[in-house]
């Protein structure tokens, strides 16, 4: 698993560990893992240190596997703005290094690889699998990050044309929870309320998402890893259901978990993505998959968690 060490990646472990040997590969740059020490030290658990852009060193991490679930790449608007030019490699190289990996290794059982909803630009409401992908604006932050996915995408069912390598794309669709890290807006949000720490809105908080629980998500690729139908498919995964403007998300929770925080607007970072919400007709009809926590319960399941961390109340943001 590459990106094993990250939010999903070890969410996905812990799922998986009890039964399976897994290699995580990842740079560290940004650990769930670490957090893990349980989970570490299985002894079904290899962690290799290392770079998708390493294609010698992720080949040989690759070496006798079944399975192969691609979540390495860079993400997240703040970073793609500031490192534009390894958002591109990583996410493009990187994909490709996988699935070269993989196919000289005879990898037979599943190769998923994780593109994004953003592929399907600003304006995405229920989106289908089959609707068109936009590419953006050249040179604008966030469409570097969309294409850069989508080429992977592109890619990984090349290869399933060309070399019957058993590919499945993944598009999640705004995935939060316990232990999460980085820049998603549910836990940025959930750990400023729980200390009642000012709450920042990028733009002016009209912007329109679709929220997916880590363990509904986990529920669906589970299906794309175990399913023979899904090989050689895109599907979107997330909760049609949960659907809310980012101000609704922020006053939702401060309500939750009853903090007296304040919001405030800032300017926004980069073109900004006006509604995000996917069709999931596909998974359904083709896995079986619907999503079955609703926005507040896993708002207050991931604040539950945060809270229960040792220091979580003397560090700040």
């Amino acid at each position: 698993m590459t990106g094993g060490a990250g939010f999903i990646g070890s969410t996905i472990i812990g799922k998986l560990i009890d039964r399976n040997i897994i290699v995580a590969y990842d740079n560290m740059a940004r650990s769930t893992l670490k957090d893990l020490p349980d989970l570490l030290r299985h002894p079904n658990l290899t962690v290799i240190e290392g770079d998708v852009l390493d294609s010698e060193r992720l080949s040989n991490a690759m070496n006798a596997a079944d399975i192969v679930i691609h979540a390495a790449g860079i993400a997240g608007i703040d970073t793609v703005i500031k490192s534009p030019v390894s958002t591109m490699r990583v996410n493009m190289i990187g994909t490709a290094n996988v699935l070269e990996a993989a196919h000289a290794h005879g990898v037979g059982d599943r190769v998923v690889d994780f593109s994004t909803s953003e592929v399907f630009g600003a304006m995405a409401f229920r989106s289908t699998e089959t609707d068109a992908t936009v590419a953006g604006s050249a040179g604008e932050a966030r469409w570097t990050y969309a294409v850069s996915k989508l080429a992977g995408e592109h890619l990984a069912h090349a290869y399933f044309a060309q070399y019957g390598l058993p590919v499945v794309t993944v598009r999640p669709f705004n995935v939060y929870g316990p232990g999460q890290t980085g820049e998603g807006a549910i836990q940025t949000f959930v750990k400023r309320a729980l200390r009642n720490e000012t709450i920042h809105i990028d733009g002016d908080g009209a912007q329109i998402r679709a929220w997916c629980y880590i363990d509904d998500f986990v529920d669906c690729l589970m299906r794309c890893i175990e399913d023979p139908a899904a090989v050689g498919e895109s599907f979107n995964i997330g909760n049609a259901r949960a659907v809310i403007t980012i101000l609704g998300l922020a006053e939702t929770v401060l309500r939750v978990t009853r903090s007296e925080a304040d919001i405030v607007f800032d300017p926004p970072l980069s073109a900004d993505i006006a509604i995000r919400v996917p069709s999931i007709e596909k998974a359904l009809k083709v896995l079986g998959f619907k999503a079955k926590i609703d926005l507040e319960e896993g708002i207050r399941l991931t604040a539950d968690y945060f809270r229960s961390q040792p220091g979580f109340f003397t560090a700040r943001l």
